[in-house]
Order: C-alpha cells, then structure tokens, then sequence
C-alpha cells in the first residue's frame, strides 16, 4: 500500500473519531437527566422533547402574540421559536415592529408604543395540556444578563389572573433566581409567596452557563420548587383558599408556559448584546 492511500485512510479514521466523539457529547448533554417512563411513583403522562427540527409542535404549543404584560418592551411572535437539533430556542432579538394597533391618543401601553425595539416568543399549552397536581421537569439553559427575563411558569384556566393562581418554577432577574406562587385572596389582593435565591449563592462562577433542572413537586398539601434538586421554595396550599368560595386556585388545572421577556423587572437591555436564546431541552409532566 502507498503511502498516500494510508495517509488518506489515516485521515478519514482521524475524521470519522472525530464526529463520533463530538456526537456522543452533544447525546450526553442532550440526554443527560433522561428519565424513564416513571419517577418515584409517578408516570409520565405528557412531554416534548423537541426533538424534531422546525416549529415547535402545534400538537403541544400556541403562542401570546404582541405585547403581553409588565410594560415589557418585546413584541412575541412565533417565528422567534424553534426546535433546534432537540432543543427549543427562544430567541430574543433587537428589532424594529411596527405596532398595527398603536394609536398616539391611547391611555393603554401596548396602543401607545408605535413600534416594538424588541421581539421574542412566550410559547403556552393553554388549551392543549393542563393538569392538576404532578412533578413538573424542565431542563434548560438560560442567559443571565443584563434586561432579560427569562421564565418557567404555570397559570390556571378557571378564571382571571390572579384568581387563576400563578407558579413560577423559574424566573430570572437582578442577578438572581426565583420560584413563586400568587393567588387572590378575594378582597382583590395579589398574595405571593416568593423566594430569590443570588446566583453567587450557588458557588459556581459557570452556573448560568450550565444546563440545569428544574421540578415542581404539586399535590393537594403543598407546591416545592427546586432547581437541581435544591429546593427554593414550598407553598402550602391552605393559605391560598379563597375565604368567601372556600377553593384555590391550585386545586385546579393549570397550563405551562416558556417565555424570553426583555426590559420592565428584568432591567435595561440598551447595552445588552442580542440575539439572546432561551434554550429548552425537555418540558416532561408526570402523575401519580
């Protein structure tokens, strides 16, 4: 044999080593965390592992369009969504919109702006899934910088916010991480129960470069929420009754949702470099 055809077979084994090794991470981090059809007694009843490129599943996702809530300065949209080599990327980008329904005499915020700076995408099952108590698993990877708002969250579709309820799994802003609940207390008070957790308490100057966990543990006592099996935070349910119907608001189905908020709690992005991506690699839901 030449040498040149051993020098080509070296290369194209040197190449295909390559590939093989760089596959089998992207697997490991992929499925890292993958779980089995049950976790601790329960069974997993519904998921989306984004695992085929393109839009998200229509089966599994609608989308908030415009502008949405909090004086928040971007305009969703869904082509700021898509599944990506099995994960869903929700991009924030700095773009002008032109606002159809802005109208300069308007008291309302989202009539007054004449254009969105901003566009991103909030992605929800409302109308598709929704449950009443279960563990609740995403794992994901956000961007903790400076004007971003990143969130994993839950609303209930029996009534008004916030008569619905309210579980944030995750939110980012101020440098830190939270999980929440809010609910009514019927005399038209916003109750919350909160907890922020400083991203430096974690102890890991590459934390918010990392993939991380993060569960919701729901049943008729109580709400726990955890990030990488740390938990941040338990709401029991007993407090959140309404005192005249005798009920809460999460003894009730509720919805997921994912979304990439810029500006208003999460701070100035004027000197933030964009795009920004919220990346998801599995939303996985199981019941007892």
């Amino acid at each position: 044999m030449n040498k040149f055809a051993v020098s080509t077979r070296s290369c194209v084994l040197l190449l295909m080593l390559a590939c093989t090794a760089a596959f089998a991470a992207a697997s490991r981090e992929k499925n890292a965390g993958q779980a089995g059809p049950s976790v601790d007694g329960y069974q997993l009843v519904w998921a989306d592992e984004f695992n085929k490129d393109g839009c998200p599943d229509p089966n599994n996702w609608t989308y908030e369009h415009g502008f949405a809530r909090n004086k928040e300065l971007q305009w969703y949209q869904p082509e700021n969504a898509i599944c990506e080599n099995g994960w869903l990327i929700i991009e924030a980008r700095r773009q002008i919109k032109p606002n159809p329904y802005y109208d300069p005499q308007s008291n309302n915020w989202k009539r007054k702006r004449k254009n969105a700076h901003y566009t991103s995408a909030c992605l929800k099952t409302t109308g598709l899934g929704e449950w009443t108590f279960g563990r609740f698993e995403i794992r994901a990877r956000i961007d903790a910088r400076q004007g971003l708002w990143p969130a994993i969250w839950t609303l209930g579709s029996a009534r008004q916010w916030p008569g619905c309820g309210e579980i944030d799994l995750m939110e980012y802003y101020d440098n830190s991480i939270l999980a929440n609940a809010c609910w009514s207390d019927g005399n038209k008070k916003i109750r919350w129960d909160s907890s922020k957790k400083p991203i430096t308490e974690f102890n890991d100057r590459q934390w918010a470069l990392k993939v991380h966990i993060w569960t919701m543990q729901w049943d008729q006592k109580e709400i726990r929420l955890y990030v990488d099996q740390t938990l941040l935070n338990t709401i029991e349910i007993e407090k959140t009754l309404h005192p005249q119907l005798a009920i809460s608001p999460f003894h009730e189905p509720h919805y997921i949702l994912l979304n990439l908020a810029i500006g208003s709690t999460g701070g100035d992005p004027s000197k933030t470099t964009f795009p920004s991506r919220f990346e998801i690699d599995y939303v996985r839901v199981y019941q007892k």
